[in-house]
């Protein structure tokens, strides 16, 4: 300090010492203004540093028992996931128990049968007695009269019975013989009963030269408010042997349902892997004769199943009801490689009346299918990027 002062006093500038003085004063507390801001500095630093040091430490901590909630979250929702997981696994295996009953009921006659409850596998175990079913048959003057009388000792989970009607005429000019659905049927629903007593009766006009072709068939149902009708069984007539103006009354034991030939349809398939499309071409199809409709439309529904899920369904085009029908329409649908070993090709013919739809006949197309189905599915495998077409007949 004592030098600075004598090098002031060197300095012969022209202010007086107390304005020297003054200014070094000034000097002075600019000088220990910025020391006491750097220590404040210095201060809030090291605050700082240890401030998240702590914060570290707080949330790792936090973190820590974060996980352990989680866990424990975790380990009580468990038990519900699992549910969903059940409730996922009980859907699937419906939809196969559908796609299995499916594959059944399109099974040839001598084959198909519908899927049993399991009430009926064990009345199938203990002799597989489904009942019997009492009817009459009257033929007079070109008139076919039938009445369903009544159902005996049906089975203990057949409540609300029902019959349904049809009566079939088959051609066998035809190869295959195919059947027409000619009449179609319903009676009352036997409320809550084994022994329903029915009483309705039907009638139709019949050439006598027809009734050696005519087979009545009586599907024993049981009824369902949402329309998913159980089949019990079925009791078959042929005309034949009818007589003009005897009465005939039958009462015949309830048998295992079976599918009727009514037609034959010619599908194209053509595998496209590049795409994961498959090409489900609808060409033609053989009905075997026109029933008492006429001047009605039929249209096609074409459904695919795979991995487990149906896909969106596509129709086609209405046509003119015929005995062969040219539709010449092709539709296209999603099918990864992966799931081509699990799909199936459903076609579902169907009548436009003006009440609704009828449906006139169904067929099925995949691996594992019986038959010809089979077969053109492992063609279409083969031959990929080319159609393959063949005829598959048309049940009901």
């Amino acid at each position: 300090m004592e030098s600075f002062l004598q090098f002031l006093s060197r300095l012969q500038l022209p202010f007086s010492d107390a304005l020297k003085y003054g200014l070094l004063t000034f000097a002075l507390c600019i000088f220990i203004t910025a020391v006491v801001i750097l220590t404040c500095q210095l201060n809030q630093y090291c605050k700082y540093a240890s401030s998240i040091n702590t914060n570290e430490k707080k949330y790792l901590t936090d973190e820590y028992g974060d996980m352990k909630t989680d866990k424990s979250i975790l380990e009580k929702n468990l038990s519900p996931s699992l549910l969903e997981i059940s409730k996922k696994n009980h859907n699937m295996k419906k939809l196969q128990a559908q796609m299995e009953k499916l594959e059944r009921c399109l099974s040839p006659p001598e084959e198909s049968s519908e899927s049993l409850s399991p009430e009926e596998e064990e009345e199938t175990a203990l002799g597989g007695f489904k009942g019997r079913l009492r009817f009459s048959l009257l033929y007079n003057k070109n008139q076919l009269q039938l009445r369903i009388i009544e159902g005996m000792d049906l089975p203990s989970h057949s409540t609300d019975p029902f019959v349904r009607i049809k009566l079939f005429s088959r051609y066998q000019s035809q190869e295959p013989v195919l059947q027409s659905v000619i009449n179609e049927w319903e009676t009352s629903v036997g409320k809550k009963s084994r022994n329903p007593t029915f009483g309705d009766e039907f009638s139709c006009a019949l050439m006598e030269k027809q009734l050696e072709m005519v087979t009545i068939k009586l599907e024993v149902r049981k009824f369902d408010k949402y329309s998913r009708h159980t089949v019990l069984g079925e009791v078959r007539a042929t005309l034949n042997n009818l007589k003009t103006s005897e009465l005939l009354e039958f009462c015949e034991e309830i048998q295992q349902i079976t599918k009727d030939l009514v037609g034959e349809i010619l599908v194209s398939l053509k595998y496209l892997p590049t795409a994961q499309r498959i090409e489900v071409g609808l060409l033609k199809v053989r009905s075997g004769s026109l029933s008492s409709a006429l001047n009605t439309d039929m249209y096609a529904r074409v459904d695919v199943f795979s991995s487990q899920r149906r896909q969106k369904h596509q129709k086609s085009s209405p046509r003119p009801k015929a005995q062969v029908m040219v539709f010449n329409e092709t539709f296209h649908f999603c099918l990864p490689e992966a799931a081509s070993a699990d799909c199936v090709v459903l076609i579902s013919m169907y009548e436009m009346q003006a009440s609704g739809r009828k449906l006139i006949g169904q067929t099925s197309v995949g691996k594992h299918r019986a038959g010809e189905s089979d077969k053109h599915w492992n063609l279409m495998l083969q031959s990929l990027r080319q159609p393959v077409a063949k005829w598959h007949p048309l049940f009901i």
